[in-house]
């Protein structure tokens, strides 16, 4: 079974660190590109939005496909995307391919999950589902630095080594994934959920929560500058005390929502994270409180998912692979909207990167706010009719 999964696994960290690693060289890609650091974190916008729009939409158009077939087409996209990246030399031309890139990590992420959930039995599916979904994770802790420290001398090295991971990850499906024929499901399938103010009320909650915490972290090599002196060792370590904070806070919350009350634990969650974002400024002048400063808010990070998916699995269970890939798009969308929000604030209102955690502070005491009213609503189960994207061992071929 592992043998199986870790590809799966590879696949999405892959994806992960090529959405995470932009982030820390912004700098330098703004400098090759001859555009300011705002236009380079555009890239970081479009390609996370491109990824919440696309997802769905090409579930749909690859629904038809045994899935070892729809992953081998994904990580074509996703490895010749990269690769044109690190061979682009205009704007232009590295926009268009993290474009085209976006398009098959959406597709990756779906494909690997539901593919993990067919191929387990169903007293370990989901621990089998975790596994892979860990890249994602782990790709957070140790993709964004290592990512960094690959791209010290030049950025498009760490695109060539996400196109390799990727080429690695294609090759072990090739060889030991079944196939495994899912039943298909439409885009209407896809998005009826989205007819009900419930779940719509929940989803908003993971964008405006992203969305806070993106319209800092896009620049966040910037935001850091006096605190590392320009040292681009001391970047990757508070980068990795960051991924180190949001692994923990992750596997931590795991252990939470089985205690306590998910919808407690993220107002928790969300009032410490628009703590320390109001705090960035003072945080960021001296690398020791900008190390603990960037842990406890890679923690607060490393939470939100966990209590928001099991928020949304208590609506409709049988609906929750479908639930589940829409939270995906939103925080995708958050993602997006954050990135193109920072920009702009520094564009038009003449921001220092730094003075962005203010900003972002209140955007997340504006999601805390709209969190606790949604949990006043009434809590039973709605009825969300599911789409069929699951499918048991049976349904696998060899």
């Amino acid at each position: 079974m592992l043998k199986r999964l870790l590809p799966l696994a590879l696949a999405t960290f892959a994806v992960g660190t090529d959405s995470y690693v932009i982030a820390g060289l912004l700098p330098s890609i703004a400098a090759d590109l001859g555009v300011s650091t705002p236009a380079a974190g555009q890239l970081v916008t479009v390609f996370a939005l491109t990824m919440a729009l696309s997802a769905p939409v090409m579930g749909a158009l690859t629904s038809g496909l045994d899935r070892r077939s729809a992953l081998l087409i994904a990580l074509g996209v996703f490895v010749v995307g990269n690769a044109v990246t690190a061979l682009g030399t205009s704007y232009e031309v590295v926009m268009a391919a993290r474009i085209a890139t976006a398009v098959g990590a959406g597709t990756i992420n779906s494909a690997a999950s539901s593919t993990a959930a067919a191929i387990a039995p169903p007293e370990r599916r989901g621990r089998a589902l975790a596994f892979v979904l860990g890249g994602l994770t782990l790709a957070t802790a140790l993709g964004l630095p290592l990512g960094t420290l690959i791209g010290r001398a030049d950025w498009h090295i760490t695109l060539w080594a996400v196109a390799g991971v990727g080429l690695l990850a294609a090759v072990g499906i090739a060889v030991g994934l079944p196939g495994v024929t899912l039943p298909a499901a439409s885009l209407s399938d896809r998005l009826r959920p989205l007819k009900r103010g419930r779940v719509l009320a929940l989803l908003a909650v993971t964008s405006l929560a992203f969305l806070g915490a993106y319209i800092l972290y896009t620049y966040i090599a910037p935001t850091l500058r006096d605190a590392t002196g320009g040292n681009e060792s001391l970047l990757i370590l508070i980068l990795l005390a960051w991924g180190v904070g949001t692994l923990a806070g992750n596997i931590t919350a795991g252990r939470l929502v089985d205690r306590h009350d998910p919808a407690h634990i993220l107002t928790g969650t969300l009032a410490l994270a628009t703590l320390a974002l109001a705090l960035t400024p003072l945080a960021t002048r001296a690398l020791a409180p900008a190390l603990l400063w960037a842990a406890v808010w890679g923690v607060t990070v490393g939470v939100i998912v966990v209590p928001q998916q099991h928020r949304l699995i208590a609506l409709s269970p049988a609906a929750a692979p479908v639930l589940l890939g829409l939270n995906s798009s939103a925080l995708y969308v958050g993602i997006a909207l954050g990135g193109g929000l920072g920009g702009l604030a520094q564009k038009w209102l003449g921001l220092a990167p730094a003075q962005l955690g203010p900003v972002a502070a209140g955007v997340t005491a504006l999601t805390l706010l709209w969190h606790v009213s949604t949990t006043r609503r009434p809590t039973t189960p709605a009825t969300v009719t599911p789409a069929p994207t699951s499918a048991d061992p049976e349904n696998s071929k060899a």
